[in-house]
């Protein structure tokens, strides 16, 4: 009995790697169509610097321009939402 139960389980375990197996491909297949469509615009595999970029400098009168220029925003901001309430 345990015998008939251990191959009904193989059974349906095979057929359902053959099915996943089966969608995998179709999957691989879409994901070929797609990337022939973008053609040379993409690369099979992400490059990955190994270097990492240069910190960015601000001068102290662009880091003045860019704190003004966002009180301004939050300062409109805070006008819109009191005339909403």
């Amino acid at each position: 009995m345990a015998r008939g139960k251990s191959d009904q389980n193989a059974a349906i375990l095979e057929y359902a790697l053959r099915h996943l197996e089966r969608e995998r491909d179709e999957i691989q297949a879409k994901i070929e169509h797609i990337r022939r469509q973008l053609g040379s615009r993409i690369s099979a595999t992400p490059a990955i610097s190994s270097e990492a970029r240069p910190k960015r400098v601000l001068s102290e009168s662009a880091r003045k321009r860019i704190a003004a220029a966002q009180k301004r925003r939050w300062a409109a901001h805070r006008r819109a939402k009191a005339k909403a309430a």
